[in-house]
């Protein structure tokens, strides 16, 4: 079976719609004189329990890349009290 890869430069939107998660994946296309524009090109269709395992795939993922120095934990600062 041949494995296909698809590359993506982000996520254009999530959404639920007819009991299914839906990604659009986006990548970025250049447009001369001005910031590169983001456009659709797959989308992604899974039912909310492959969805929830995708997440928790991730989840420990960005785990992983914390620990070994690849990413750094984004630590929320406390709204300012008045």
């Amino acid at each position: 079976m041949e494995k296909k890869e698809i590359f993506a430069d982000g996520i254009g939107q999530i959404h639920f719609a007819g009991n299914m998660v839906r990604f659009d994946l986006v990548s970025l296309q250049p447009e001369e004189g001005k910031a590169p524009k983001a456009e659709g090109q797959v989308r992604i269709i899974m039912p909310p329990q492959g969805f929830l395992g995708a997440f928790d795939s991730m989840q420990k993922l960005i785990d992983k890349l914390i620990e070994a120095g690849v990413l750094k934990k984004n630590e929320k600062k406390a709204p300012a009290k008045k």
